[in-house]
């Protein structure tokens, strides 16, 4: 987790210096911008998964229980 916390505070470092330059960000960085957000979309998505389906099953467990 601390690793990508360091990614994601680089990237955010990098993007305050680019908004920082006058010329502001090329082609090839808005898509390589967009390649790591894609990524870090789908590692958050595989893990909220991974965790959200116990806590569904808790939730459904917990509400048999209240209505037996």
């Amino acid at each position: 987790m601390e690793n990508a916390s360091l990614r994601l505070l680089l990237l955010w470092h990098r993007m305050l210096q680019v908004l920082e330059e006058p010329e502001g960000f090329s082609t090839a960085e808005l898509l390589g911008n967009a390649a790591l957000a894609i990524v870090a979309l789908v590692a958050i998505w595989g893990a909220l998964r991974a965790v959200g389906i116990n806590v569904i099953r808790d939730i459904q467990t917990a509400i048999e229980n209240a209505l037996r």
